[in-house]
């Protein structure tokens, strides 16, 4: 069975400096009817104005994975990390017990933007942790690489969550298949362009949530890159 989530129906915020639309209920946004999605929590497409950006804020025991479009994030936090992470990075940051960090865009005259990304971790308590990959286009043109995963396989990064993450780039002719456990839950999520999901034409911002299916299809993509999350039912 197969579940669109429209762009058009998720929440949005406008704060000025941010601007965000919610895939799950998140602060303000509340709508009891999509709370997320298996252990996956919250996808947000945030784009932060020049010179600003998120001042020091606590999590705790949530897997936080920043994956960034265009522009620069510079993140900072209590663990001793400051990092810039770009276009094709995959940022995990484990609260566990309890982190502070910022986020900020420090360019003067460019936006940045990315998508946060929640997981509900598999333990709680852990000591916090921080994981920044990078994954080039070519890794990911016309497949599905994995990019975030509960054992660090294949060089993505590790999750303290049942979940994986694989990022693909689809272009014309370009296919991909990935077999799915039909016990478990897959969600598609069209970061940007456009793409076919088992047959049914999706676009930005849109996703599919998929249950008892047995194989993800991509294809008949516009210069789409896409999202897919294995994730715990």
């Amino acid at each position: 069975m197969i579940q669109l989530r429209r762009s058009t129906e998720r929440g949005h915020a406008d704060h000025g400096w941010l601007k965000s639309q919610h895939s799950f209920s998140f602060a303000d946004y509340h709508d009891p009817a999509h709370m997320g999605f298996g252990n996956l929590r919250v996808i947000n497409e945030d784009r932060i104005a020049p010179g600003t950006g998120f001042g020091t804020h606590g999590h705790r025991d949530m897997e936080i994975v920043s994956y960034v479009l265009s522009g620069e994030l510079a993140h900072r936090d209590n663990m001793g990390n400051g990092t810039a992470i770009l276009p094709g990075d995959v940022q995990r940051m484990s609260a566990g017990r309890g982190v502070l960090h910022s986020e900020y865009n420090h360019a003067p005259d460019a936006t940045t933007h990315f998508l946060q990304i929640w997981i509900l971790p598999n333990v709680q308590g852990i000591a916090p942790g921080y994981e920044q990959k990078h994954f080039d286009d070519a890794d990911k043109r016309g497949r599905l690489r994995l990019v975030a995963s509960p054992d660090g396989r294949d060089g993505s990064v590790t999750l303290h969550a049942d979940a994986s993450i694989h990022a693909g780039l689809f272009d014309g002719a370009e296919r991909a298949t990935l077999a799915l456990d039909a016990q478990r839950l897959a969600y598609v999520h069209v970061v940007r362009g456009a793409v076919s999901v088992n047959g049914t034409p999706l676009v930005a911002g849109d996703a599919a949530q998929l249950k008892a299916e047995t194989q993800l299809t991509l294809d008949q993509g516009r210069d789409a890159e896409v999202l897919v999350f294995d994730l715990a039912a």
